[in-house]
């Protein structure tokens, strides 16, 4: 236990009747231990790395990071959600999940546990995702770093360290399976990416978001079932879920709006002033081009009368 801890305990009473309901399994756990100190000191680092390393790199010049390192990391993450899906998708199906609605079971049996290691997976992987924006930071690549990215990778990591302390298992299984199935798709694009000859061949990239958005959008609606039909799952667990559900889709629309839709319509019409202009241009040097001829024709035909 840490001094936040103690403080939180002494402060708030519901805190500390909390903690007594923690999961007895996950309690030990590495960057768990029953005590936020681990999970909000990664994110306030986060935090002060986002703050202030554009601020230290606005007058140097960007690290060069090799493209082996970033496609290393790319697919080293492919992997690890690999990983996750059909570790999830095994262990819920030798438990015999209802798909619709699973209750928590605080249970060490083997196929319960394998389900709960591999949601710990998911949890550290949040923190392994923060690499993400320090590459960023240390390219340069400052316009990538948007409120969107910032607020989805700080938070992950917190909501997460809730889940896996107090309801790691049961309907919490749904969300993990579908975003590791999206970042197989997206971080096998960004490490195809560091390879120039790919890059012109990778089709999926504005795909990505919409699969994103599909994935809120399901989430959500696998959440909101839960809470409407009753099912036997902490009820707090499945506010907290459904309404972080909300904030992204609501996140994530508007970045799809302005990133693929007004941006398009932008190019688009940029591009066609473009060619108006070129047309335009073109017409007057026709123009100029033949009223020139026929003055010089003019010209001709006087001269020879002389």
């Amino acid at each position: 236990m840490t001094w936040l801890n103690d403080w939180l305990k002494e402060q708030i009473p519901s805190y500390k009747h909390a903690l007594k309901q923690a999961d007895p399994r996950t309690k030990d756990w590495f960057l768990l231990w029953a005590d936020p100190i681990p999970a909000i000191t990664l994110a306030l680092i986060y935090l002060f790395i986002v703050t202030f390393g554009p601020r230290y790199m606005r007058n140097r010049e960007a690290f060069h990071v090799p493209s082996w390192i970033l496609f290393i990391y790319n697919m080293s993450l492919v992997a690890l959600s690999i990983y996750m899906v059909e570790e999830v998708a095994v262990g819920i199906y030798r438990s015999k999940y209802n798909l619709l609605c699973q209750q928590l079971n605080v249970s060490t049996d083997e196929n319960e546990m394998k389900v709960t290691n591999v949601l710990w997976f998911y949890f550290f992987s949040k923190a392994i995702e923060f690499m993400d924006t320090i590459f960023m930071v240390a390219r340069k690549r400052f316009t990538q770093i948007t409120f969107l990215h910032v607020f989805h990778h700080s938070t992950m990591l917190i909501i997460w360290w809730i889940v896996m302390t107090w309801i790691p298992g049961g309907q919490a299984w749904f969300g993990p399976v579908l975003n590791s199935a999206v970042h197989v798709l997206m971080y096998a694009y960004y490490g195809l990416s560091v390879i120039p000859s790919l890059r012109e061949k990778l089709w999926w990239k504005k795909y990505i978001t919409l699969f994103q958005l599909t994935q809120f959008v399901c989430i959500f609606l696998h959440t909101f079932n839960a809470i409407i039909t009753g099912c036997n799952y902490p009820r707090w667990g499945l506010w907290m879920l459904g309404g972080y559900m909300v904030i992204m889709l609501v996140l994530f629309t508007n970045f799809y709006i302005h990133e693929y839709i007004t941006r398009t319509n932008d190019k688009k019409r940029r591009k066609q002033q473009l060619k108006n202009t070129n047309k335009i241009s073109n017409n007057e040097s026709t123009t100029t081009t033949t009223t020139t001829t026929n003055r010089s024709r003019q010209n001709g035909i006087t001269k020879k009368h002389e």
